[in-house]
């Protein structure tokens, strides 16, 4: 865009073209012309900025969502992770101990969950699983396991909150990158009614799902399986049910569609650390479990999982120094109907098992 002292001095050119003479910079004439070259700029500015939002490659915000509607698409939302509070008592119940819904546990950087229901901790038990979610949405609710420990009300009877399995399934909203990708993509893989294009836009309509992969003839001539996973990895099978009635509904004549959740394929890790100065194995450690979980989520259905991919994922983990990546060993190819899932994680310190 032209700077604004450049219209300035070409307005005052052509003024002095015009005129006859060449004004005093402090005249009432050049102050005019220098408050007109201000709003010619912004002008310009505001034409740059429209031409922008014309265009789905540089569309920002709610004009890359307009963009996005044209092709039968919605920025997905925010999503809440989901997971189990254990709340125990220091020995078995005397009585029945009731822990109501809305109850709220936290992490120690004050991210919280709260119970999705009523549950009681029966007499005679010393624990009780209960299930709970994030109360705000997006990736900031993923928690790995023992991560939940803090309550500034604990229940009566309870004395101690945690999850003892991770918490998953939470992501962010859609950023502009993606869903840019997403609107790009639909022009270069145009649904037709019949292809896997369409199949897959029908099934990413839906709100929680993150991804979906359409395969033909996948039980013969005719036939097309529809594999879908959400943000927490495999859908339930109320998920599954919605997806297949509308599908059913706008399917070509005589083709017999299934929707299926992916098979899912555990990918274990092992790795050794360094962690920087004033950082320690234990804090590098949970960082880089807590990275490895926030991509292995279901996105990845039918992606290959690359070695290269993993070794960044560690190496970009605050507080690593170095990093040594020793499972998987080569890349674990991913069929169109398998979900690669996160299985153990085994992190030591390098040099840890030397004599």
């Amino acid at each position: 865009m032209e700077e604004l002292n450049a219209i300035y001095e070409r307005m005052r050119a052509i003024f002095a073209e015009e005129a006859g003479f060449v004004p005093n910079d402090g005249c009432d004439a050049m102050v005019r012309l220098y408050a007109l070259a201000s709003e010619v700029q912004s002008l310009l500015a505001q034409a740059d900025w429209v031409l922008d939002q014309s265009f789905p490659q540089t569309a920002v915000g709610q004009y890359l969502d307009y963009h996005a509607e044209t092709r039968a698409l919605t920025r997905l939302p925010a999503a809440k992770a989901t997971g189990v509070l254990r709340f125990s008592a220091p020995s078995a119940a005397v009585t029945d101990y009731e822990i109501e819904q809305g109850s709220v546990a936290m992490t120690s950087g004050g991210v919280r969950f709260e119970t999705t229901e009523k549950a009681t901790l029966a007499k005679g038990e010393t624990y009780v699983d209960v299930p709970a979610s994030a109360v705000e949405a997006g990736a900031s609710g993923n928690a790995i396991a023992g991560a939940i420990h803090l309550m500034s009300v604990y229940p009566v009877g309870i004395t101690q909150c945690t999850n003892p399995e991770a918490f998953s399934g939470g992501s962010d909203e859609e950023s502009d990158e993606k869903l840019r990708e997403r609107v790009l993509a639909s022009y270069k893989r145009l649904p037709n009614g019949a292809n896997a294009a369409f199949y897959e836009q029908e099934a990413m309509s839906f709100p929680n799902v993150a991804a979906a992969k359409a395969v033909g003839r996948a039980r013969g001539i005719g036939t097309v399986d529809v594999y879908v996973s959400t943000h927490a990895g495999a859908p339930d099978e109320k998920l599954l049910g919605e997806i297949e009635a509308v599908l059913q509904k706008k399917r070509e004549i005589a083709v017999d569609v299934e929707v299926k959740a992916p098979t899912e394929k555990t990918v274990n890790m092992s790795a050794e650390l360094t962690a920087e100065q004033g950082w320690t194995m234990q804090e590098i450690t949970d960082a880089a479990t807590a990275a490895l979980q926030a991509y292995f989520t279901g996105e990845r259905l039918g992606e290959a999982v690359y070695t290269a991919k993993l070794a960044s994922i560690l190496y970009g983990v605050e507080g690593v120094k170095n990093c040594h990546l020793f499972t998987p060993d080569e890349d674990v190819s991913v069929s169109a109907t398998e979900l690669p899932v996160l299985g153990t994680v085994t992190i030591t310190e390098i040099g840890a098992g030397e004599a």
